[in-house]
């Protein structure tokens, strides 16, 4: 079972984010672009009940469909992670709704991919702020993020969807897409 092990850590700004992870050593390794993720649910929100989630990603010219599993106790963010590359996100997405699926929540965001150690990390603009995305062992994880200047308190564990969900409630706006 493939496992994705991550945190995130809310930064200032993207600028504060990239002088963070190059000052710590990592290399670029994918640059900026918009990913635009697309999450659908059967009638009855099976997969929201079950914690899981069913995701078809646009990411320039082509895409990827996940599914997650839901997070397992500890430290970092675990989960079942099930992906691969599709030539069309809107083929797919097609896909996904012939098949009953539905389309409950839309977020974007500009991210760039950087190689440090052995962790990949991603920096992401959103509309609700900057995140840095470590993924990696727990071991590997706790040392880039002390590099990073960072501790394990300032660990977000949550999805953008929650994040934009307790955002908006904090801003007093009613929750919807997370887009630009």
């Amino acid at each position: 079972m493939p496992l994705e092990q991550e945190v995130k850590l809310a930064c200032d700004s993207v600028e504060a984010a990239r002088r963070a992870v190059l000052n710590a050593g990592g290399r670029l390794a994918v640059p900026r672009r918009l990913l635009d993720d697309r999450l659908f649910d059967a009638f009855g929100s099976p997969l929201r009940l079950a914690h899981s989630s069913l995701r078809v990603r646009g990411d320039g010219d082509h895409g990827f469909i996940t599914f997650k599993g839901p997070i397992h106790p500890g430290p970092v963010k675990i989960r079942e992670e099930i992906e691969t590359r599709v030539a069309s996100p809107a083929v797919a997405r097609s896909i996904v709704e012939a098949l009953g699926f539905h389309q409950w929540f839309r977020a974007e965001k500009y991210r760039e991919e950087y190689e440090l150690a052995s962790a990949h990390i991603a920096i992401d603009e959103t509309p609700i702020g900057t995140f840095i995305e470590i993924e990696g062992t727990p071991d590997v994880i706790e040392d880039i993020t002390k590099r990073l200047g960072f501790t394990a308190a300032d660990y977000q564990l949550e999805s953008y969807q929650r994040l934009y969900s307790e955002w908006c409630q904090d801003h007093g706006r009613a929750p919807g897409d997370m887009t630009f």
